[in-house]
């Protein structure tokens, strides 16, 4: 079996991929999970994952881990400290002024016929563009790559006119770009406003335009988020989601749902339910894999001439709802926003979901890091395996497909 070496990463073993979805305020999630593998590796150790992948907050998280891929506790550390100290006039102007304006500028729009364009986004997220440029240094992701510590970085985001999602990404020579339906590779040299363009929630936070075309948050489009790491190499991949796998509950009593409510559930399907179609579909193919491996098919690597490879992979949700976490912090959201989120009706019974991706507030990242943390270390032993190329005990995919679905299609157990 391999082993972790000094350095901290595992011998033969196949290339691991970090994937890391969108989520908004939730990505402090996320932290937590890494802080706590960070825990588990010798304290100098580079990163163990070789290829990181990122949407929308995904992409702010494995950017870090990029800039530092020679030090995984520093990037971790460096994350911890910007996510348990977040409020939102980091992240977006969120003043009586700016959101009186932003407002104004709506109603005079529509008042006017369209002849007053309206404004590109409902919220202005220049705070967070400010942070991260004093944060991230994107010149040391290529010093990580030419020392060996990293062998790709992909940040994707969704073409408003192509209407493709493309992974721009940062790898070493000998990967290339691809093109598939409605979803590309782009290599390119890693700047923020790729990192802005991914994070550019429609709606709330401005495009961005870059190579001739506006691009917004990657999640948008993104049918399938395993893809760019396994173009890049990845034979193994560690997904830390933002949603609970516990299926919810609906309410006694129906309500009809009210526009927080509703854009709350738009933004929930926008970041995680490629997520979960990927991870399907990955499970399948394997399992498809594994069959015709045990009949002795000399085909099992490949179906009608495309080459077919098995993809290990383990899956980290968060145990509790977030959606539930953040009711309880309400109190720490500026009064403009409790006003704004009040009016279309996020701030009722139903309506955690939105409250949820936009509450930068310290009080509820440090909880989500907390859960992460603690989620993480419950399962030190199966992550220890996965990192050392151990596969056999359960990474978690199948059962939280099973427990989504109520029932149990897939045909193995983890």
């Amino acid at each position: 079996m391999a082993i972790l070496n000094a350095a901290g990463r595992a011998d033969s073993v196949g290339l691991t991929s970090l994937v890391l979805s969108g989520g908004g305020a939730r990505a402090a999630y996320q932290v937590g999970v890494l802080k706590a593998i960070a825990e588990m590796m010798p304290a100098e150790a580079p990163t163990p994952f070789p290829i990181v992948t990122g949407t929308s907050a995904g992409a702010i998280n494995v950017t870090e881990l990029g800039i530092h891929a020679d030090r995984f506790r520093t990037a971790v550390t460096n994350l911890e400290r910007v996510w348990s100290h977040f409020h939102i006039e980091q992240v977006f102007k969120a003043d009586s002024i700016s959101m009186v304006r932003a407002g104004m500028h709506w109603l005079f729009s529509m008042a006017s016929g369209g002849w007053l364009p309206p404004p590109q986004a409902l919220l202005d997220n220049s705070p967070l563009r400010k942070l991260l440029s004093k944060s991230y240094d994107f010149s040391r992701i290529g010093h990580s790559i030419a020392a060996g510590h990293l062998k790709a970085i992909a940040i994707s985001a969704s073409g408003y006119s192509s209407a493709r999602s493309v992974a721009f990404f940062e790898a070493r020579s000998e990967v290339g770009a691809w093109a598939r339906v409605q979803r590309a590779g782009q290599p390119c040299t890693l700047t923020l406003d790729h990192l802005m363009a991914s994070v550019a929630i429609p709606f709330l936070f401005p495009p961005v335009f870059m190579n001739d075309e506006y691009y917004g948050d990657g999640s948008m489009r993104q049918a399938t988020p395993f893809s760019a790491s396994i173009h890049l190499g990845a034979e193994r991949l560690m997904v830390i989601g933002t949603r609970s796998g516990v299926p919810r509950q609906a309410p006694a009593v129906p309500m009809a749902p009210t526009f927080g409510q509703i854009f709350g559930h738009m933004l929930d399907a926008l970041f995680t339910d490629g997520l979960y179609a990927d991870m399907e579909r990955l499970v399948q193919v394997n399992n498809m894999i594994e069959q015709l491996e045990g009949r002795g098919a000399p085909e099992a690597r490949s179906v009608r001439g495309l080459a077919m490879r098995r993809v290990g992979m383990m899956v980290i949700l968060p145990s509790r709802d977030p959606a539930e976490i953040a009711r309880a912090h309400v109190g720490s959201l500026p009064r403009t926003l409790r006003v704004l989120l009040r009016s279309m009706g996020a701030l009722n019974s139903s309506g955690g979901q939105l409250m949820s991706y936009l509450m930068f507030e310290s009080s509820y990242t440090r909880e989500l890091i907390a859960l992460g943390y603690e989620d993480a270390m419950g399962r030190r032993d199966q992550i220890l395996a996965f990192l050392r190329g151990d596969d056999a005990l359960p990474t978690g995919a199948t059962t939280i497909l099973r427990r989504l679905a109520g029932a149990s299609p897939l045909g193995t157990s983890d």
